[in-house]
């Protein structure tokens, strides 16, 4: 298993490119394309992966930014987000192309129908509150700081390795995203 050791401009610019590309997704889509469902309404529509990734990096980030609260101040700043072993096996097992499915959690099922924008905008601000966090690269060594996962609250990662998860999953949705798009039966418009 490779190591992952992402420094914070990387993981800024992978934030970044993640708000890009769901722009992308659904930019000249109407509202029936973003909401359209591959598989006889099976798999989840473009709109609902974006909506999806909206409330899960929300509740993910408020998870580590009550922990950084309560957190002693460290002096000592992070240099990279570098997870152990057990992170870097369910990063992996959350990067595109996906082969490993994981059961969402019912709070973070999408409703079927939504609006794109809406939740494009939920989204990028879901991301300020990882930017929140980032602004204590400097200040905090956030390879130092556990939090409990709000999926699973057994597992416990380090607030570095949490955003990383973060960027995973983002791409993980997105690339579903695409495929919702290159899928047989995606409406003309």
């Amino acid at each position: 298993m490779a190591a992952i050791r992402e420094d914070r401009d990387a993981i800024l610019e992978q934030l970044s490119a993640s708000e890009q590309g769901a722009g992308h997704l659904i930019s000249g889509l109407s509202a029936f394309q973003v909401n359209w469902r591959p598989n006889d309404g099976a798999s989840w529509s473009i709109c609902q992966c974006v909506d999806h990734l909206a409330r899960t990096n929300r509740i993910y980030c408020q998870a580590m930014l009550e922990t950084m609260a309560r957190a002693r101040h460290q002096s000592s700043a992070t240099v990279a987000a570098t997870p152990g072993w057990f992170a870097r096996m369910f990063i992996g097992k959350m990067e595109p192309p996906v082969r490993t499915r994981f059961k969402t959690l019912k709070g973070m099922i999408p409703p079927t129908d939504g609006d794109a924008q809406v939740a494009l905008r939920e989204f990028v601000n879901s991301h300020q509150e990882a930017r929140r966090l980032i602004a204590s690269w400097d200040q905090t060594d956030l390879n130092r700081i556990r939090f409990k996962s709000p999926f699973a609250p057994l597992i416990r990662f380090t607030v570095a390795t949490g955003l990383l998860i973060i960027n995973a999953h983002d791409r993980r949705h997105l690339w579903q995203a695409e495929q919702v798009k290159a899928a047989d039966g995606f409406p003309v418009a």
